[in-house]
């Protein structure tokens, strides 16, 4: 397991396989090899009771997280999470039996299952996965790119490299600093549950978001050219 960095890639006009093609073409032009197809979902449960916050009376509700990754097929990810605060936990595929169980503490919302789900690349020490992100309704999203850098599992002995690889096929909207997520754990080593916390971040926003959310140059254009069009 290396380390894993997450990026939205602008799509304004809502083109979606267009830009998704585009990235395939500037990937294989750095040498990528197709490698299989992927997929990552992500199930929300909010507690049925809801609790009071000392001294403020407001109430906050938590949040049951069910994520699933093709990437570590026999495993499913639970993120409990309530404000300042996230719990991760790991277990195999038969904890997803148990959620029906659980339906007097947890309610799933209707049309919040987000999943993104696309092309698997490997170049050289990289695996790159370009993928379409949706809701359960079928409404289209956006972009996510997910790169992980096997040759190395701390985010700070490995940042630069990772940004140039990055920039190299997604342009300027990659920001020259970390990730909040990383810079947060710069020094840590990284695992599977880092990369699901990196997904939920990512999938949040896009739930919250009426319109893509656009990072950088709309035309994320190339390093090095200063053109507003789109490179093919």
């Amino acid at each position: 397991m290396g380390v894993t960095v997450l990026q939205t890639f602008p799509d304004a006009f809502r083109y979606g396989y267009k830009e998704v093609e585009k990235l395939h073409t500037r990937i294989a032009h750095l040498g990528a090899q197709p490698n299989g197809v992927f997929q990552v979902d992500c199930d929300t449960y909010y507690m049925n009771q809801q609790n009071n916050i000392p001294g403020s009376g407001s109430t906050v509700n938590k949040k049951l997280h069910i994520l699933h990754n093709t990437e570590t097929p026999a495993s499913t990810y639970a993120i409990i999470e309530s404000p300042g605060k996230q719990v991760t936990l790991c277990a195999d595929l038969m904890f997803d039996l148990l959620l029906p169980r659980l339906s007097h503490m947890y309610t799933a919302k209707k049309n919040l299952k987000v999943e993104t789900k696309g092309t698997r690349f490997t170049v050289s020490d990289f695996i790159v996965k370009i993928g379409s992100v949706s809701m359960s309704s079928g409404q289209y999203k956006g972009i996510l790119v997910e790169v992980e850098y096997l040759a190395c599992s701390v985010p700070a002995l490995c940042w630069p490299i990772l940004r140039e690889f990055l920039q190299s096929f997604m342009g300027f909207c990659v920001s020259s600093q970390p990730p909040p997520y990383l810079q947060a754990r710069f020094q840590q080593v990284q695992g599977p549950q880092d990369t699901m916390q990196q997904y939920l971040e990512k999938f949040n926003e896009f739930r919250e978001s009426s319109a893509y959310p656009v990072t950088g140059s709309l035309s994320a254009s190339q390093p090095g050219t200063t053109s507003t069009s789109t490179p093919s």
